[in-house]
């Protein structure tokens, strides 16, 4: 098949490699995927990088988790009618070497999951780090109907998804952007109210919006930044949900966290529960069906431009996702 990998870490121009390499089998329990598109994500490019001291965990690695296509065959174990049905997968690269950032990925059956028809490959392989890391945010401290959520980078992959799924939730969504002109796609996604931060405030801003009460719920994305904004902002128990920080070492305002008995998540998609998992992926698949959640997509590629699509999401220049077409 073809495919590409990387045996050291490093920049992309100089670690990538596109090759052949044998097709994968599907084992007892795995499914084999004929891929048509796979998604780049952010941590894909920080574990080529060797980012934070990272080191090869396998002596050679396909990239990528996320990506979309048709199984081809199936291992022993999984029903001969899964053969043909078309699929979006995550944690293709989890704990294991290779990723879909080839023309056949291999892997269990529960990380392949049914595609509906409504949904094309493109967005199907949007769906994995991003939708999982929104789902547990959103829904990990418990269910969001009559809440109030705040969305911080609500224009990003995982802020997207954590808008549609917290609204379908049930929750009152206010959602922060930084471009004027992301306000309206935001809100096409079910935020009821949308900050923008390059403009106006976001405490003043908030409160405006809920008529002086708190929120119940901040899905973070910048921790560092907005902790001590998120403390003043929050009701009583309330929860902070961060999936990244601008600074790795923040400080807290400890005091008037505690004293509002706010509980702080942090969240690392690869170690959700697998029963978290799955009901993230039913989730994701409908809230996807229904036309709730879509990706823009910013850029896409050929497997032999991946070092391209890497650099790309490094340094991007049009919002939206990277992709590569198989």
């Amino acid at each position: 098949m073809h495919a590409a990998w990387y045996e050291r870490v490093g920049p992309a121009a100089e670690v990538l490699v596109v090759g052949e390499m044998p097709t994968p089998e599907p084992g007892p329990g795995e499914v084999r995927i004929k891929l048509e598109v796979s998604g780049v994500n952010p941590g894909d490019v920080k574990k080529r990088q060797g980012w934070m001291g990272g080191a090869m965990p396998y002596p050679r690695v396909i990239p990528h988790s996320d990506g979309a296509g048709v199984i081809d065959e199936v291992g022993k174990g999984v029903a001969a009618a899964r053969q043909g049905q078309r699929v979006w997968c995550y944690g293709a690269q989890s704990y294991r070497p290779f990723g879909t950032a080839a023309e056949y990925v291999v892997l269990p059956e529960a990380l392949a999951v049914p595609l509906p028809d409504a949904v094309d490959a493109t967005q199907g392989a949007c769906l994995g780090i991003p939708g999982m890391t929104a789902h547990r945010a959103v829904h990990a401290d418990g269910p969001v109907t009559g809440t109030t959520v705040l969305v911080t980078g609500a224009a990003g992959g995982v802020g997207r998804a954590a808008v549609a799924l917290a609204r379908r939730g049930g929750a009152t969504v206010i959602a922060t952007v930084t471009r004027a002109t992301d306000v309206e796609p935001v809100r096409a996604l079910g935020a009821h109210h949308v900050v923008d931060v390059s403009t106006q405030e976001l405490i003043p801003a908030t409160k405006a919006v809920t008529g002086g009460a708190g929120v119940d719920r901040v899905i973070e994305v910048a921790f560092a930044s907005n902790v001590a904004a998120d403390s003043e902002i929050l009701n009583q128990g309330g929860v902070i949900a961060a999936y990244a920080t601008n600074d790795p070492g923040p400080v807290i305002p400890f005091w008037p966290l505690l004293f509002n008995n706010v509980v702080i998540r942090l969240l690392g998609s690869d170690d959700f529960p697998a029963a978290a998992k799955a009901e993230a992926a039913e989730a994701l698949s409908v809230t996807a069906a229904g036309k709730q959640l879509w990706y823009q997509i910013a850029a896409r590629y050929p497997l032999d431009a991946i070092a391209q699509a890497h650099e790309a999401v490094e340094r991007p220049s049009a919002p939206g996702r990277v992709v590569l077409d198989l």
